[in-house]
């Protein structure tokens, strides 16, 4: 029996991407009233990649951003740093929601994937980019009908059978895996985020922190200690609550758990495998995810997406010990022959979910103002893409990306409370119990599945 206690003991409740000396220096936060061309609300990849997609586009833009802490101190510095080409939350959504656009779709996430990577090449970015690819795991006998299905459907993926997966990453938990090796890039999350802030203080971005938004009226937000009036605003607040209060019911809130390893030595990583350092997830409907770092540490997370009460958002729950610990003897469970491996750190992270597990998009103020969000925890490469669309919108430029049936609607809200609470709670149980009885999905999600609702990480 593995001692999780003993290897969560030493465990720091930091994030280990943003517990990096590397770490910038905070810009200062505004004072006093400034006006600008473009104001974007987020420091986030949304944001970011707004700013600079900005510069890079309409050059002579005067570009203003305003983060209420530091750039990339939220969800975008603290994922597990898988960049998905998927701009649908995986192949399989995006076939049922959007089937005649998805080839489209799926061309402009390779697109977007591809351009990303350029960029940080371009600008001399240390983040550790690899395009690993990545594989989707079977730990149980449904799961490989499923695979197969997807493989049928796709050509540029391969179905691997349990000895050609354990060649690849030796666990006793594996049946088969789908295998794809091109869509998937890994990359340090926080240090994107710091490369990206950067580029954006070099093209003239004028950059303040610690400068929380409260208000935005008629072209004008209003911040802590000062405002920026502004032509055109782009909002990338994403899981926090959104300064147009339409949008509130449109996301929910939710915490996701992760852990991160010591560094394996030469031996426990050959125990392993992983001589490919592809991103890993399981098939399962609550799953876990992970990959290596650059030092050989695991960086494991998933499989138990915590929503709270009314959309409460409070740095309290991103240190929760019983789902830690849950997560560390999963961990053992993947890898018996790490067992005596401990964890350095222990953290969490607050991402926004919609109800058709992807981005959306839209505008307000007679085309003014802009906003994507609602990524559902695969944000990290389709940021760049949602903020390509607001630019669109703002500066109304008719594109490919513009003209999609994806971009052009929105996700049905959820409900308000106590039945948002109710809906969301009976959902993941029901999802459970669908992976503890061979994927069989109960009346609750087959009605959800015929509506095209959902929740999800």
């Amino acid at each position: 029996m593995v001692n999780v206690a003993a290897a969560l003991a030493d465990a720091a409740p930091e994030v280990f991407w943003l517990d990096d000396p590397t770490a910038p220096e905070s810009a200062p936060p505004l004072t006093g009233p400034i006006a600008a061309d473009l104001a974007i609300v987020g420091g986030g990849y949304t944001g970011l990649w707004t700013a600079l997609r900005a510069k890079e586009r309409f050059p002579r833009l005067d570009v203003v951003l305003l983060e209420a802490n530091t750039c990339g101190s939220a969800a975008s510095g603290r994922n597990g740093g898988f960049c998905d080409a998927s701009l649908t939350h995986g192949y399989a959504n995006g076939l049922a929601r959007w089937p005649e656009e998805l080839a489209t779709i799926e061309r402009l996430g390779t697109e977007n994937l591809d351009a990303i990577g350029t960029t940080i090449v371009r600008l001399g970015i240390d983040c550790d980019w690899r395009r690993t690819g990545e594989l989707t795991v079977a730990t149980a006998p449904h799961h490989l009908e499923e695979l197969a299905e997807e493989a049928a459907r796709r050509d540029e993926v391969v179905l691997l059978d349990q000895d050609a997966v354990r060649a690849e990453l030796n666990s006793p938990t594996y049946l088969g895996a789908l295998s794809d090796p091109h869509s998937t890039a890994l990359v340090e999350p926080a240090r994107l985020a710091w490369g990206l802030r950067q580029a954006c203080l070099d093209l003239g971005v004028r950059i303040y922190e610690y400068t929380r938004v409260t208000a935005l009226h008629d072209g004008r937000l209003t911040t802590t200690s000062g405002s920026v009036r502004a032509a055109r605003i782009a909002l990338a607040t994403n899981a926090f609550p959104s300064l147009l209060r339409r949008l509130r019911l449109f996301t929910v809130p939710v915490y996701d758990l992760v852990l991160a390893s010591e560094p394996l030595s030469p031996a426990q990583l050959a125990s392993i495998g992983w001589q490919n350092r592809q991103g890993v997830g399981d098939a399962s409907n609550l799953f876990h995810y992970y990959r290596l770092t650059r030092d050989n540490r695991i960086i494991w997370g998933g499989y138990t997406p915590l929503y709270h009460f009314g959309s409460r958002i409070n740095p309290a729950y991103e240190q929760q010990t019983a789902v830690h610990s849950m997560l560390a003897e999963h961990f053992f469970s993947t890898f018996p022959q790490l067992e005596g491996l401990r964890f350095t750190h222990r953290w969490g992270g607050v991402i926004d979910t919609s109800t058709r597990f992807c981005a959306f998009f839209g505008t307000a103020h007679e085309g003014r103002t802009a906003y994507a969000l609602g990524y559902t925890g695969l944000g990290v490469a389709a940021t760049r893409f949602g903020a390509d669309v607001m630019l669109d919108h703002l500066y109304r430029e008719s594109t490919e990306r513009t003209a999609l049936r994806m971009v052009r609607t929105r996700p049905v809200p959820f409900p308000p409370e106590p039945i948002r609470s109710a809906g969301i709670h009976l959902t993941r149980h029901s999802m459970s119990q669908a992976d503890a009885n061979a994927g069989r999905r109960n009346l609750w999600l087959r009605t959800l599945d015929r509506l095209g609702l959902g929740f999800d990480f």
